[in-house]
């Protein structure tokens, strides 16, 4: 790390704490050169995650897009907003813990409806009635068996 002020490339850490999300290293450092001091950031590095769409296309991993179907799809039901954004929170850290730059959004979808099934049935069936295209009622009407005899 070089200094700001005069460029040498040696320094000592004078001070080290966590960010007040935790998501960084917050630290303190004094130039052996200049004594004058400056603070650095130390995170890391997020691997961007592209997902691919059913028409093939690709475009930037966004937990927004998951909350949003989340929140239309508990509509009027008792699931938190912070069951909803859990949720989304454990979905992109499983995705980011596989250390896979490319995922498709089928997966994306199984994965909220298996954590959507736990929480709430009625949602359950709302969400995947959208994300699987249900075409008719006996589409509809074999995931609600198929709810069912999991139980």
């Amino acid at each position: 790390m070089k200094c700001p002020f005069c460029g040498y490339s040696e320094s000592k850490v004078v001070d080290s704490r966590s960010t007040e999300d935790s998501m960084a290293i917050r630290r303190r450092r004094e130039c052996l050169k200049c004594s004058r001091r400056y603070t650095t950031y130390e995170k890391v590095e997020d691997i961007p995650i592209l997902v691919i769409k059913k028409d093939s296309s690709r475009e930037f991993f966004d937990k927004s897009k998951i909350i949003n179907g989340l929140i239309k799809s508990c509509e009027k039901r008792p699931v938190s907003r912070s069951q909803i954004e859990n949720i989304a929170a454990e979905i992109e850290k499983s995705i980011s813990n596989k250390m896979i730059a490319e995922i498709k959004s089928d997966d994306i979808g199984e994965m909220v409806m298996e954590k959507l099934k736990d929480i709430d049935e009625i949602s359950y069936v709302r969400f995947a009635s959208v994300y699987r295209q249900f075409k008719d009622i006996n589409t509809f009407m074999q995931e609600l068996s198929n709810l069912i005899n999991k139980k």
